[in-house]
């Protein structure tokens, strides 16, 4: 693992990954913890306004040219961008409910799936993951990583209630 690639990338990229970094973490936190409570809301506060400013930098970051300089990833950066504020006008209605399915999936698209994206080769994070290392280390890196992004998707999902959903509608068969 080396973390040339991030320190030679593009400031668009290293403040993305600034930014992206505690929102993961954070994430996670606040989806595995109690929720409701004051310090909830504020670390919730916190993470939404992480994850509006990562979003917002990916229009800066025109790695994969498909149409005017975006492409279909940046798709997820709207959703995030829209989906803070369904969250939080869902939580200002005390429709638990949709605040948490827009939070699961703010969680889930933004932060899991578009992790897996970084590892492509020839991008930022798959280039520090697998470059400069040996076989076996990049090879474990790569295994830590996809790991905890597997475990953060399953906790996001837990969250959601799909996984109580996908096993009620198999009992029905």
């Amino acid at each position: 693992m080396t973390f040339e690639p991030l320190l030679t990338a593009p400031f668009a990229i290293q403040f993305h990954v600034v930014t992206v970094l505690p929102a993961a973490v954070l994430g996670a936190v606040l989806l595995a913890r109690p929720k409701g409570t004051p310090t909830h809301r504020l670390l919730g506060k916190i993470w939404l306004v992480l994850m509006v400013t990562t979003s917002a930098s990916t229009f800066f970051i025109h790695g994969i040219d498909t149409v005017a300089g975006f492409s279909p990833i940046h798709l997820l950066s709207v959703y995030v961008i829209m989906g803070s504020v369904m969250a939080v006008n869902a939580a200002r209605r005390r429709d638990i409910r949709a605040h948490r399915a827009h939070v699961t999936g703010m969680y889930f698209g933004g932060i899991v799936v578009a992790g897996l994206f970084t590892l492509v080769p020839h991008r930022v994070m798959g280039a520090m993951i697998f470059d400069g290392t040996s076989g076996f280390a990049s090879g474990l890196a790569a295994a830590i990583v996809s790991v905890l992004l597997v475990a953060a998707g399953a906790l996001a999902a837990r969250e959601a209630g799909w996984a109580q959903r996908v096993n009620a509608m198999f009992r029905r068969r």
